[in-house]
């Protein structure tokens, strides 16, 4: 079984690659099986959240890609 990794984009969103499960405040669960990633919205301007719509293109979001 393959590991969750998060990748931080540099001015992008964050880009989980799976197996993991989302679930939203509902209860409603988006399965990201193994080998496969979905963007999450990190600038949060995204007209999808939590995922990323690319919206941060046009904002002129900025931020770093190293963890700290």
């Amino acid at each position: 079984m393959a590991d969750v990794n998060i990748e931080i984009r540099e001015n992008g969103p964050l880009r989980v690659t799976g197996p993991v499960t989302i679930t939203d405040k509902d209860g409603k669960e988006y399965a990201i099986p193994e080998g496969q990633w979905v963007s999450m919205c990190r600038c949060g301007q995204s007209g999808n959240k939590p995922f990323c719509d690319s919206s941060h293109r046009d904002s002129g979001f900025e931020a770093g890609s190293a963890a700290s």
